[in-house]
Order: structure tokens, then C-alpha cells, then sequence
């Protein structure tokens, strides 16, 4: 049904997931976890865009890109999770080979969008901590639309690319050794030499976790260097705390990208590979909401003011 016969191999028209078939004794307790978290991963970045649409002292370049990347993820979650969820309770179905493609190429865009918008953030913070005079006129409306366009266009090139890459190869096996159509377990079903592909992978995966991992942490040596001229130790605190949550996000995000992407494709077991996988896709999403709003006091105090603008029921 799934495969169509060719010379002296089948070629598969659809592909089965095996996800989380080694926990089986576990399915329910990791759906309600997963469950849980997804929830308060859509909730949070509602809440997050809902506030700053709202709330005018949050007009700013900083919380444009916040507002963007919390878009970004609930996306980025959407395409992912509500699938690995039925697939726990049972309702495992065959994906085609289109359907396969339309999920890598969505998954593979929004998350190096996410990757440059942290980078159009780290570029935000150093120009409002090393240039705050000209801040406002810096980012301005069309710099900061730009930024946030090329995040958004980069990530649309790759995936092009990538999935130009991957669904040109013949296919032979069925099972996918994953929760969803990631590069490398799907590029693992096809009969052909995939050495060629491995390499274009590893290259771009480099280009675009290495290439803004190191613009952010270029910002960030500047930002240091300028916060430690600052004279008051309450000036340094104030210019520290600003960058706390954006920091924080940045390390989380470009570590698990780092450990997933860059490790040699035999290091880890597939239990640890869906380890690393279920980090970046159900517990970083959850990270922006969460670091945005208890540790940033800006968004705390816009939440009261939403909230105090309510009648008391």
C-alpha cells in the first residue's frame, strides 16, 4: 500500500514513524507531560504577544523581536507536537513522502528563523547598551521589518535547499526512528550513497547555528566591555538585567542546536538523539515565555497594568 515496486528495490511512498516505541510502558505519562507542556507553551506566547500588542510602553524594537520569535515558536511547536501527541495515544498514521516534506520544510524554516531573530536581538541589545543616544534611530521601524524579513528569508533559502537535497534521494525502508521528518533519520531510509547529502547537511547545519551563535557572541563581548565602563554599580546592574533574558534564551537555544546538529551522526544512540530532540522541540519553545516573563520586570509590570485594566469580576 505504502510501497511501489522498482528494479530490485521498493521504493516507499509513505513513511511510518516508530517515536517513542522503546517507552511503551510510558506513552500515557510522557503524553501528559508533553500535553502539559505544549499548553503552556501556546498560552504563554499568547500571553507574551497579547501584552505587548496592548501595553504601549512595550513599543519598542526589543519586544517587536520578542513578539516575532514568540509567533515563530508557536508555530514552530504546531508543526511538531500536536502529531508526536496522537502518534503516543495510538494514533500512529502513515505520513506520505509530501506530507513528510511539507513537515521538514516548515520545521527546517522557523527554527533557523528563530536562530537569526535571536541575532537581530543580541544586535538590538548591543545597540541600545553601546549607542543609546541613536538607539531609536538605529532601530528604527524599516531596520528592525528588515531584520526580522531576512531571519524569516534565510530560513526559507535552507529549507528550500535542504529539502531539495533530501526528497531527491530514492527511499527503501519505511520507519523512521523519530517523532517527526527530521534530516537525518529520514536521509537514513534511503538506499542511495547519502555521503554527498551528509556533507551539504553538515555544512549549512554549521553556517547557520555557528554564523549568528558568533555575531551574538561578538554583541556580547562589546555590550560586556561598555557595561564594565559604566562608573555606578547600579548602572551596571540595570544594563546587566537587560540582557539577562536574552542571554539566558540564546545559551539554551544554540546549545541544544549545537549538540543536536554538530556532533558526529554516530555519537549518540537513537534514545539519546530523541533526548536532545524532545529539548529543542517541547522544552526551548517553553523557555521564551517563561524567561520573558519571570525574569523580565518590563513585562511583569506591563502584565499588572493589563490585568489592572480588567473589572474585577
Amino acid at each position: 500500500m505504502y510501497a511501489i515496486k522498482r528494479e530490485n528495490h521498493t521504493v516507499v511512498s509513505a513513511f511510518i514513524f516508530q517515536g517513542f516505541s522503546s517507552f511503551h510502558e510510558h506513552k500515557l505519562i510522557l503524553f501528559m507531560v508533553f500535553l502539559t507542556l505544549y499548553i503552556l507553551t501556546l498560552a504563554g506566547n499568547v500571553i507574551i504577544v497579547t501584552i505587548i500588542s496592548i501595553d504601549r510602553h512595550l513599543h519598542t524594537p526589543m519586544y517587536f523581536f520578542l513578539t516575532v520569535l514568540s509567533i515563530s515558536e508557536t508555530l514552530y511547536t504546531l508543526v511538531i507536537v500536536p502529531r508526536m501527541l496522537s502518534s503516543l495515544v495510538g494514533f500512529n498514521q502513515p505520513i506520505s513522502l509530501a506530507g513528510c516534506a511539507t513537515q521538514m520544510f516548515f520545521f527546517i524554516t522557523l527554527a533557523i528563523n528563530n536562530c537569526f531573530l535571536l541575532t537581530a536581538m543580541g544586535y538590538d541589545r548591543y545597540v541600545a547598551i553601546c549607542n543609546p543616544l541613536r538607539y531609536m534611530v538605529i532601530m528604527n521601524h524599516r531596520v528592525c521589518a528588515q531584520l526580522a524579513s531576512s531571519a524569516f528569508s534565510i530560513g526559507l533559502l535552507v529549507a528550500i535547499i535542504q529539502i531539495s537535497s533530501v526528497f531527491r534521494l530514492p527511499f527503501c525502508h519505511r520507519e523512521i526512528t523519530h517523532y517527526f521528518c527530521d534530516i537525518r533519520p529520514v536521509m537514513k531510509l534511503s538506499c542511495a550513497d547519502t555521503t554527498l547529502h551528509d556533507i551539504i547537511n553538515f555544512v549549512i547545519s554549521s553556517l547557520v547555528i555557528v554564523v549568528p551563535m558568533g555575531m551574538v557572541l561578538i554583541s556580547y563581548i562589546l555590550i560586556i566591555s561598555t557595561i564594565l565602563k559604566i562608573a555606578s554599580a547600579e548602572g551596571r546592574k540595570k544594563a546587566f538585567a537587560t540582557c539577562a533574558s536574552h542571554l539566558t534564551v540564546v545559551i539554551i537555544h544554540y546549545g541544544c542546536a549545537s549538540i543536536a546538529y554538530l556532533k558526529p551522526k554516530s555519537e549518540n544512540t537513537r534514545h539519546q538523539d530523541q533526548l536532545i530532540s524532545v529539548t529543542y522541540t517541547v522544552f526551548t519553545p517553553l523557555l521564551n515565555p517563561v524567561v520573558y516573563t519571570l525574569r523580565n520586570k518590563e513585562v511583569k509590570d506591563a502584565f499588572r497594568r493589563v490585568i489592572g485594566k480588567k473589572p474585577l469580576a
